[in-house]
């Protein structure tokens, strides 16, 4: 039996490197993109733009390489762009990572106003990066995300206890309608616990290619009943999803 392999030349595995690094570099800049979908325009450009080149110049080292050229210096040269690359995106991935967290797990949400950082203000955007408060005076304070991981936050919004706020991820095989439906009715019997002048709210915030991303608005009737609620509520939401994918 032939072994193609062995047949190969080194002109064409530097060929075939090439293709492979093509096909790489576009799969990684669309998976960068759509990661950072809800990051700004020019951050998103630059980090697809590091990703290419960094792919491109991993790929032209070992089609180099196979070619029997010397790849060390380009090698040392890839390294030190990579950890350039890192050392530029580092604070706009932490902040990216941190609005995630702040969303899950900080107790604000767009119109509350809070006190972060010595600053204190109406919320009034929430972006990937950062949250734009409105202070007294009223001047735009830019907070970076990762600060609402590392100091104290207070939100002092009357009565702001009340509302839990979760976010919910549902793939797009999932009808919209009939999980809003479904929800509802499941939280309708937690009514002991709610408040009835509020309903639960659900709406959407972004809708993807493969999945979209929603909040649901949640009051409550006591504030020691909020941990609590919180696990009942994204209990009920994910027995939802999963009914609704078994009848499929």
């Amino acid at each position: 039996m032939v072994n193609v392999v062995a047949l190969l030349t080194p002109e064409l595995y530097f060929v075939a490197i090439i293709l492979a690094t093509w096909i790489v570099a576009r799969v990684m800049t669309s998976i960068t993109a759509r990661v950072m979908s809800t990051s700004t325009p020019a951050v998103t450009v630059q980090a697809r733009r590091a990703v290419k080149l960094l792919v491109w110049s991993v790929g032209t080292i070992l089609g180099l390489g196979v070619l029997g050229f010397n790849t060390e210096i380009l090698t040392v040269i890839v390294t030190l762009l990579g950890a350039g690359v890192i050392v530029t995106l580092r604070k706009p991935l932490e902040n990216m990572g941190s609005k995630y967290f702040t969303d899950v797990y900080v107790p604000f949400r767009l119109g509350d106003s809070v006190s972060v950082g010595g600053h204190t203000g109406k919320v009034i955007e929430m972006n990937s990066i950062s949250v734009v408060i409105l202070d007294a005076e009223n001047h735009l304070v830019s907070v970076p995300n990762t600060v609402f991981m590392e100091r104290e936050v207070v939100n002092v919004t009357p009565r702001a206890w009340k509302e839990l706020v979760i976010p919910v991820t549902v793939g797009n095989e999932v009808d919209l309608a009939t999980f809003e439906s479904e929800v509802m009715k499941s939280l309708d019997k937690l009514w002991l616990h709610l408040d009835k002048r509020f309903p639960p709210v659900l709406t959407t915030k972004s809708k993807g290619s493969q999945s979209t991303e929603l909040t649901i608005l949640v009051y409550i009737q006591s504030p020691e009943e909020r941990d609590m609620m919180m696990a009942e509520v994204n209990k009920r939401i994910t027995e939802t999803i999963n009914s609704m994918r078994k009848t499929k």
